[in-house]
């Protein structure tokens, strides 16, 4: 059979891939990629696109539904991409995310590590405390607003995403309502011309308190004070309100510039029996149950007993280190972002750690100049990037001699690519935890236990 373009062929769903995509193969062995689909469908899928080896598809029709469906609960999941399990039940999503986590360390570090189960609060909506959410017209020149559809700027409406607590479809309401009373422009991409940009909200979990930041494309927004008032009225849990300048044509959400419009521009949250203070530029967990449990396995896989060094890579805003800093000796924490550093001392202080210390700065470069200063960390805790870790890093993480390292990936191939590069050098990985921090999407969390 020649697959090509708008073909009808009859596939039997086999496994999902790393994206969520259904993997089904033709009679001729050809590997297909089907998007909103379950392992144990049976299905008609029409091509979409063919390449030498695979190609992707569609649904056209279910002939025979997996145990693993059911009715998903959002009704622009498929649209934005962003919860591709949305039609599966939690325990098949927690099995594809686990086995995904299996098939790197198997395939890509060819190691023999122990994969534990799975670890998940339970909790599968309303568990995000952010949300960037933009702004546009549609084709009659109505605001909408929503989230971008994958690989695209096309922005996908949405009224109410679930994974996002209440109050924000609130704020969302009220701000469009503004916009539209106000005769406020919205900011066009291609003509970089418009005002209103974003709307970023961040909600405290732990406290309730939400803050609510307001991007655009230039220095005032006409009227604020009354949005403000209005944002008040009807947000009884508000405590900030933050107006961010961003002129640049760039991807990113916020500016550099920021000024407080309500509140002290910031709020705080408890996470692991400590309070951390959260501004618009702060890095801290979507989800935080999630987080206390990732943060409470590093901590086991870290084994502190109150002598050790320990020193934290692309450590944030301090949230892992701070979070074990009293079972520690002393605490160095290291990241290349100078309002995260910033926000680490202040959580340090605000928490009255007074054995730690933070450094700006590259964590491959740093880590060099700490061992060249003769550091030699008894722990050493590594939480990078989705492209991991440079060689190099894990080069001089080896040279300081730890007895222990604990690695937090947000990637399972990246961590594979580099547990394999820390077997090389002589550490064995005692076992894997994978930690659902991100229900309905596909991402995965995993925990890490690495010595000598």
């Amino acid at each position: 059979m020649n697959l090509k373009k708008n073909d009808i062929v009859k596939l039997n769903i086999i496994s999902l891939s790393s994206e969520g995509s259904g993997v089904g193969k033709t009679q001729d062995g050809i590997t297909v990629f089907v998007p909103d689909t379950a392992v144990g469908d049976e299905l008609l899928v029409r091509i979409l696109k063919v390449q030498k080896t695979y190609a992707f598809g569609k649904i056209e029709e279910i002939l025979s539904p997996s145990p693993d469906r059911i009715t998903p609960t959002c009704n622009v999941g498929t649209k934005c991409g962003g919860c591709v399990y949305c039609h599966l039940s939690y325990d098949a999503e927690l099995k594809a995310k686990e086995q995904r986590v299996k098939d790197a360390i198997e395939r890509i570090a060819k190691l023999s590590i122990p994969v534990k189960p799975i670890v998940s609060a339970g909790r599968v909506s309303r568990y995000r405390n952010k949300a960037m959410i933009p702004a546009s017209l549609d084709k009659e020149g109505n605001i909408i607003m929503g989230f971008y559809s994958k690989h695209s700027h096309r922005i996908v409406e949405c009224d109410d995403c679930t994974l996002q607590p209440q109050c924000f479809l609130k704020a969302a309401e009220i701000l469009k309502d503004f916009l539209k009373d106000n005769n406020i422009s919205i900011y066009n991409e291609t003509t970089r011309k418009g005002l209103f940009r974003h709307l970023y909200l961040r909600i405290a979990e732990k406290t309730d308190q939400l803050m609510i930041t307001l991007v655009i494309n230039g220095k005032e927004l006409p009227s604020s004070q009354k949005l403000v008032e209005s944002f008040k009225a009807e947000l009884p849990n508000l405590k900030s309100v933050v107006l961010n300048t961003n002129c640049e044509d760039t991807n990113v959400v916020l500016g550099k510039k920021s000024r407080v419009l309500f509140g002290d521009g910031y709020i705080i949250d408890e996470l692991c029996s400590l309070s951390f203070k959260i501004s618009p530029q702060s890095f801290y967990q979507v989800n935080r149950k999630g987080a206390q449990l990732l943060y409470s396995k590093a901590a086991e896989y870290a084994g502190l007993s109150g002598g050790e060094v320990l020193l934290d890579l692309y450590c944030g805003t301090g949230t892992i280190g701070l979070s074990m800093a009293h079972k520690a000796k002393s605490l160095i924490g290291v990241e290349i972002v100078p309002k995260a550093i910033e926000d680490a001392k202040e959580n340090a202080q605000l928490n009255g750690i007074d054995n730690a210390r933070f450094i700006c700065g590259d964590a491959a470069k740093a880590a060099e100049t700490l061992k060249f200063e003769g550091l030699t960390p008894d722990v050493i805790i590594i939480d990078p990037p989705r492209k991991g870790c440079d060689k190099s890093l894990i080069k001089t993480i080896s040279d300081m001699t730890p007895k222990r390292v604990v690695y937090v990936s947000c990637d399972p191939a990246t961590l594979a690519r580099d547990l394999a590069i820390f077997a090389e050098l002589g550490f064995v990985a005692h076992e894997v935890t994978p930690v659902d921090m991100f229900p309905r999407t596909h991402h995965v969390e995993s925990v890490v236990k690495l010595s000598r």
